[in-house]
């Protein structure tokens, strides 16, 4: 086997100084280093070759060259192997390069020469192992424990979203996390670094005097599904919040000190906040010392106190808010939905605590707090058929309270005595004037309907309506809230004109929330002969209070009502 001159060259294709030499005329060797001919016969797929990973076994071969063909001038042999390095390229181990990284009948051109995928086979053998071709490298996932794992961090180019990738990664993950219960735990891989710019706690946790040195660190008290919301938070700024997990999410970013998250879980549970759910909410505000929250669930609790005290939500909270709530002078409540709440409560506390739900039971749950019911308040007729059915009262208790109602003497009571204040109804009048003139107004069972809009929650109570101006009539009337078509509330009743042009209040079974900046739809259906009242000089805004309504036209009004004049003069709203 004869061995070509080798001097320096540079590769047309590359552009890298290289070697080539001829060890058969059936085969081609390729290194690094000195050499006198170009990367041939398949120079590119050589290079690329030479430029995935062979440059130190062609480095290694220049070195042990001299040594080897030295040897094999004093021995007078020539083994026809090769040093253990220097690894050959067959045509067919090249025209498997060639499929792969080109056409099989594509042209290569270097010099003049022409080489296919068709050239003729080798019969040299190879002894030494040789490494298949690569395919061009793609992106994977960062995640596999690639040893070589492709550059991810260019294709993410701001450090946001390298950050983000790292989130809930076991990539250079240093600590991890046994988040949950036991039973409910999930392992959590965390970034020691990122979490403690995020937080004074992790920045004690993990670097101050009394540092971690655990490799995994348990949070029994944390759900799984609220620190990964505060961990996304912390690598990424983003911030996910759900119905199901807020709560949670709230009471991680309070326990670490993340104030940003621990606002917008605020936020969101201002923006979610209803009758079902008040309670509940004014038990947690409270926990996590949100006063502006805690405001927020009184002013839902007031406005639709039967709604809150009838809710699921009522029975979960802890006997402490319970007090708060009984001793609340602004719910808008009759007495006996209050007593019936308690009691609902007294059961469902019963269970919390393994115990049958006795009447010895439920006053020993209640404790003190029975005695903030207002039992005196209620009518004799609903306390008859209620508490004093219900066996939580002692025989003294129910006997005395039936004498404090009939007797001109009445006994000492541990009750309160006094009824609650409730909430005084405001009113926003839109028209600055009302008239009648002869055959101008009168009911015929069409709507009256306007649109509002207000710039705070409010709760809209009832409807102001102009009654008979002809003397004394009774009208039968239909009231109507909606919202892009949806039904909010509505009430079937009547009502009885005296013949003056005051407004005659109709209320909805229950105050109904109306939310900011959107438009809501009234609409009124009346029945009946005599001719009414009507208001003009009607207003498009209107400041009542501390809230602005602003008025336009329905489509839905069929019986003359609009912005400038008409009926619906009033409404009854708390807020």
């Amino acid at each position: 086997m004869q061995h070509s001159s080798i001097s320096d060259t540079i590769c047309i294709n590359c552009q890298r100084r290289i070697i080539a030499t001829t060890v058969d005329p059936r085969v081609r060797g390729l290194f690094i280093g000195k050499g006198s001919t170009l990367c041939v016969p398949m120079p590119t797929a050589d290079c690329r070759l030479l430029h995935h990973g062979r440059i130190m076994k062609c480095l290694t071969f220049l070195l042990l060259l001299p040594e080897t063909l030295k040897k094999s001038k004093k021995t007078g042999k020539h083994t026809g192997r090769l040093p253990v390095c220097y690894e050959i390229l067959t045509l067919s181990l090249k025209k498997k390069m060639a499929a792969e990284l080109y056409p099989a009948t594509t042209n290569l051109t270097n010099n003049g020469t022409t080489v296919t995928a068709s050239d003729k086979k080798s019969d040299v053998q190879v002894t030494q192992s040789t490494t298949a071709a690569t395919t061009p490298t793609t992106q994977q996932n960062i995640n596999n424990n690639n040893v070589d794992p492709p550059s991810w961090q260019s294709s993410h180019p701001t450090l946001r979203e390298r950050n983000a990738l790292m989130f809930n990664n076991e990539l250079m993950a240093d600590i991890h996390f046994i988040v949950g219960p036991p039973g409910e735990s999930q392992k959590v891989p965390v970034h020691k670094y990122v979490l403690a710019v995020g937080s004074s706690v992790f920045c004690a946790m993990f670097y101050g005097d009394l540092a971690e040195e655990e490799s995994e660190i348990h949070i029994p008290d944390v759900e799984p599904a609220a620190f990964l919301i505060l961990l996304n938070y912390m690598y990424s700024d983003a911030i996910d919040l759900e119905a199901d997990t807020v709560l949670a999410t709230l009471y991680a970013a309070k326990k670490y000190i993340v104030p940003a998250l621990a606002k917008a879980c605020v936020t969101f549970l201002e923006t979610s906040l209803e009758a079902k759910n008040a309670c509940v909410l004014l038990s947690q505000s409270r926990l996590f010392e949100e006063p502006e929250l805690t405001q927020r669930c009184w002013e839902v609790i007031d406005a639709q106190a039967e709604l809150a005290l009838g809710s699921e939500g009522f029975c979960e909270i802890d006997l402490q808010t319970l007090k708060i709530i009984l001793q609340r002078e602004t719910l808008n409540s009759k007495e006996v939905v209050v007593f019936d709440a308690v009691m609902s409560w007294a059961t469902a506390e019963c269970k919390r605590q393994g115990l049958r739900a006795t009447t010895h039971n439920k006053r020993s749950v209640l404790g003190k707090a029975l005695y903030l019911v207002r039992i005196p308040t209620m009518t004799l007729e609903e306390f008859a058929d209620g508490a004093a059915q219900s066996d939580i009262l002692t025989l003294e208790e129910t006997h005395d309270i039936f004498l404090w109602y009939t007797a001109a003497t009445k006994p000492k009571l541990d009750f309160p005595l006094a009824q609650r204040q409730g909430l005084a109804p405001q009113r926003c009048h839109r028209f600055q004037s009302s008239a009648y003139r002869s055959n101008q107004w009168r009911y015929r069972g069409r709507c009256d309907s306007i649109q509002f809009a207000v710039d705070k929650r409010i709760f809209i109570a009832g409807l102001g309506l102009y009654g008979s101006s002809g003397g004394k009539a009774e009208y039968s009337v239909k009231i109507e809230l909606k919202r892009q078509g949806v039904t909010l509330a509505q009430n079937l009743t009547t009502f009885v004109s005296d013949g003056s042009s005051c407004t005659f209040s109709v209320w909805f079974e229950h105050p109904v929330q109306v939310e900011q900046d959107a438009f809501y739809t009234v609409s009124v259906v009346l029945d009946g002969n005599e001719l009414s009242y009507f208001g003009q000089e009607g207003m498009t805004e209107v400041q009542c209070g501390k809230v602005t309504f602003q008025f336009q036209c329905s489509s839905d009004s069929t019986n003359g009502t609009g912005v400038q004049g008409g009926q619906i003069p009033e409404l009854v709203f708390y807020a």
